[in-house]
């Protein structure tokens, strides 16, 4: 059967400690639909902690009905977790089925015996136990918080994330196939097996392997399948092709009383990839430089609930800066988000854990606001961080986007708890205002040399399930960790932020790879791994704003990221864009001038730039023009300020002129056979040379009156990207299991001529009309307080994201936006 999605559930915020009982009357209980975070629906208040963003946690209960066919008698039945933060318990038609304390991990329980059939409803109720609400450094939200389903399988069928797709040895002539899955045998039969593995490709049957075995009742075993393919179809960033792998469990008993088929799906695909020690990482055969951002899992309104079509546009969003690389941080994410990366060509470092057994300070008053606090998953590693990390590779290890597993995100920070005699006194990169108490050696505190066993151990567990990938962790504290063996036992060394010992530590340790497992947005950083071909690529921290980390309220997120929390591209976008991106680009952004004088300027490279050309006249403006090329022109109402180069140190080319309302615009040059005196850069050059130039402009713009409402197109953005490629990657992103689309609507105010107003703060009042359900309206505004559930929010930067939900059979749904003084807008969706 196909799988069934249990998304209509009931909800009760407190403890309700009879509500596991199938026969509960919860009539009364709160409708809702799973995804499902209940933090967002809650103020905003300094009650709570501002690590996980000023956002409650506490109890509540879940209860859902659901039918199965008489059909599905005699057949295998599992219900299906993607996650729960957390501390979850479960109860299928009143009989306890277990708990799982991790709020990350991807679990499923065998509910066979307990479930009925036919008329007579199942019951699953769940309770979840979020009251440490400073168990995290980020906002990890509350609830069942990804989704859940409901299967079957035949008696002889594999076991949970039991197949194994490998090509050890690729080309483009051929590509080494070995396939594996491991079964076992329910039946009350002994039986024969056949297991095929078919591969699929854009509908086509291009490989069927097939091996076959005896297996008797109650016993597992490992099936291998090994074959060539000629002329393999490679997974890359750029062409990200993919094949569906299909295994077929055909089982017979000896006298043909007992038959069955089990089939089961995913995508997989062909790829090499290895990291050489001085050359950096290759893949098919080919140098590529990694060009990542970290992310975390939340989606600001949405929480942690978030949909697929989020992450679709916010990783379209992303490819166009020229990012190829995305960081799980810290933790497991939702599965669809790794679908995702392998339809559009990321790279992905799968990262397990935030800490291990030592408790991390968890700030609840502030960023840095002394005295922190210590809850989390270290309550909890001891018992269960085997199961949940070799789940982790089970759930993952067929993705061809994963490049490497990270087993910790800066285990070893100092002091944090673990400290050693070598140092006296230790600073991470993170500690402004920490005590200098803080940073004392205490031999009362745990001996980091502890960490140098734990990541052998982690190291291991990996390579149990999975030798095809190499292990990594991103190391904060390389000053002592080197020197302890904590590095001993990792294929590849991720260094958060520490650029000043990429070529010491190359040096010190020839044979191990190096990347950046986070960094800032500095073009220092960037140069140290453009200009190092051992330094395999940078993570950049973060590309996507998140909720929590917050530095005291009301700002209740971090503002780190490329994009807002609405997906936005902030200015920093356009910068990393001018370094990354293979196309030629060019970009304008402006802000008043510093000066030490009236004529020189001081460089600064984090001051906040804007999308503006609206000053005081005669005031002196700072303009930057982020580009690829390597000189530009500037023109204000056409009349040129200069050609000047890209500068070598900024990354960027500056001018300085007096504000003067009307057109601010640039000519980037791009045709390097063109000497400098067949240039023509006057604004009506001849069309004949359009090839030879890349340009933007900024207006002055009026009062804002309008507003433009803009239905995202995931269709028209993957042609943009992927252009012959986009029909594949169209058919391998079709939504799953859902009975919900989600309509992603992008709000901007503008003018009278239509220009974009990007100082407007409008309220905007959100009303929709027939059977659509608006799920949140999200602006990217990091200090607004205003409640996640309310229909109305203010323009951030003149701009607003709204979400809303409609399912496949829905009639027509009307959206309106108002705002005072502008003039209203209706979309039909």
């Amino acid at each position: 059967m196909n799988n069934i999605l249990l998304n209509t559930w009931k909800f009760h915020y407190n403890d309700c400690p009879d509500a596991w009982y199938k026969g509960f009357l919860d009539e009364s209980w709160t409708n809702v639909t799973v995804p499902h975070d209940w933090s967002v629906t809650m103020p905003f208040s300094k009650e709570y902690s501002s690590g996980t963003g000023y956002l409650a946690g506490g109890i509540g209960w879940y209860r859902t009905k659901f039918h199965l066919p008489e059909s599905l008698k005699g057949k295998k039945i599992y219900i299906t977790f993607d996650g729960i933060y957390k501390n979850s318990q479960v109860w299928c038609n009143s009989y306890y089925l277990g708990k799982r304390p991790f709020g990350y991990s991807t679990f499923r329980y065998d509910i066979t015996n307990q479930v009925t059939f036919g008329d007579i409803p199942n019951v699953i109720a769940v309770r979840v136990d979020h009251k440490d609400i400073s168990d995290s450094r980020w906002f990890t939200g509350s609830g069942i918080t990804r989704k859940v389903t409901i299967s079957s399988e035949e008696l002889v069928h594999t076991v949970f994330q039991g197949t194994f797709f490998k090509t050890p040895s690729v080309s483009t002539k051929e590509a080494d196939i070995e396939v594996s899955s491991t079964i076992i045998n329910e039946s009350n039969f002994d039986v024969d097996v056949v297991l095929e593995h078919k591969l699929i490709l854009s509908g086509n049957e291009v490989m069927t392997l097939v091996n076959t075995c005896h297996l008797p009742s109650g016993v597992m075993t490992t099936v291998d399948n090994k074959g060539a393919l000629l002329t393999p179809a490679l997974w890359s960033t750029e062409s990200p092709n993919l094949y569906e792998l299909q295994t077929i469990i055909t089982s017979k008993s000896k006298d043909n009383s007992f038959t069955s088929v089990d089939i089961s799906k995913c995508k997989v695909g062909i790829r090499n990839l290895y990291f050489d020690s001085d050359k950096g990482f290759y893949l098919n055969g080919e140098s590529l430089k990694i060009k990542g951002v970290c992310v975390h899992h939340d989606a600001g309104c949405l929480g942690a609930a978030v949909l697929p079509e989020v992450w679709l546009r916010r990783l379209c969003t992303l490819k166009e800066m020229g990012c190829n690389a995305i960081r799980m941080s810290h933790n497991p994410h939702m599965p669809e988000l790794y679908d995702l990366c392998d339809s559009l060509g990321f790279l992905v470092m799968d990262e397990a854990f935030d800490e291990w057994e030592g408790a991390k300070n968890k700030w609840s008053t502030g960023h840095n606001v002394y005295p922190p606090k210590h809850q989390g998953y270290f309550e909890d590693f001891p018992e269960w961080h085997e199961r949940d990390l070799s789940d982790l590779i089970k759930r993952d290890r067929n993705h061809p986007s994963i490049i490497m597993w990270s087993i910790g995100n800066e285990i070893d920070y100092p002091n944090d708890p673990y400290c050693h005699p070598l140092f006296t006194s230790m600073t991470g990169n993170n500690d402004k205002n920490k005590p200098a108490a803080e940073k004392q050696y205490n031999q009362d505190k745990p001996n980091a040399e502890r960490l140098s066993v734990l990541a052998k151990q982690l190291t291991k567990i990996i390579k149990q399930y999975d030798t095809t990938r190499p292990v990594t962790a991103a190391v904060a504290f390389p000053e002592l960790s080197t020197h302890i063996g904590y590095i001993d036992p990792f294929d590849v060394v991720g260094y958060n932020y520490k650029e000043q010992f990429y070529a010491d530590d190359h040096k010190r340790f020839p044979e191990k790879p190096f990347l950046g497992s986070e960094n800032s947005h500095s073009y220092e950083a960037w140069k140290a791994v453009r200009d190092n071909d051992y330094i395999s690529g940078q993570f950049l921290w973060t590309g996507i704003d998140y909720l929590g980390e917050a530095h005291g309220w009301p700002i209740h997120g971090s503002g780190a990221g490329n994009l807002t929390l609405a997906g936005y591209p902030k200015t920093s976008y356009y910068r990393r864009k001018s370094f990354w991106s293979e196309n030629t680009m060019i970009y304008l952004v402006t802000a008043r001038a510093t000066l030490e004088n009236e004529s020189e300027q001081t460089p600064t490279e984090w001051k906040h730039m804007y999308r503006s050309w609206n000053y005081v006249p005669g005031e002196m403006i700072e303009i930057r023009c982020y580009t690829n090329v390597s000189k530009a022109v500037l023109f204000c109402n056409n009349r040129s300020f200069g050609e000047k180069q890209n500068d070598a140190d900024t990354g960027y080319i500056s001018w300085i002129i007096p504000f003067e309302a009307g057109e601010l615009s640039v000519k980037g040059y791009v045709n390097s056979n063109l000497t400098n005196n067949q240039i023509d850069y006057s604004i009506d050059s001849a069309s004949d040379q359009t090839s030879c130039f890349v340009s933007d402009m900024i207006k002055s713009t009026g009062t804002s009156c309008a507003i433009h409402l803009n239905l995202w197109d995931n269709e028209a953005q993957i042609q943009k990207l992927f252009k012959n490629n986009a029909i594949n990657i169209l058919n391998n992103i079709a939504p799953k299991e859902t009975s919900t689309h989600l309509k992603q609507i992008e709000v901007t105010i503008t003018d009278g001529l239509g220009n974009w107003v990007t100082n407007d703060n409008t309220m905007l009042m959100v009303t929709l009309s027939g059977s659509g359900k608006l799920l949140g309206l999200e602006n990217g505004d990091l200090s607004d307080i205003t409640e996640y559930t309310a229909v109305y929010r203010r323009a951030y930067e003149g701009r607003l994201l709204i979400y809303v939900a409609v399912s496949a059979e829905s009639t027509a749904t009307t959206l309106t936006v108002r705002g005072a003084g502008l003039k209203t807008a209706i979309l039909e969706l």
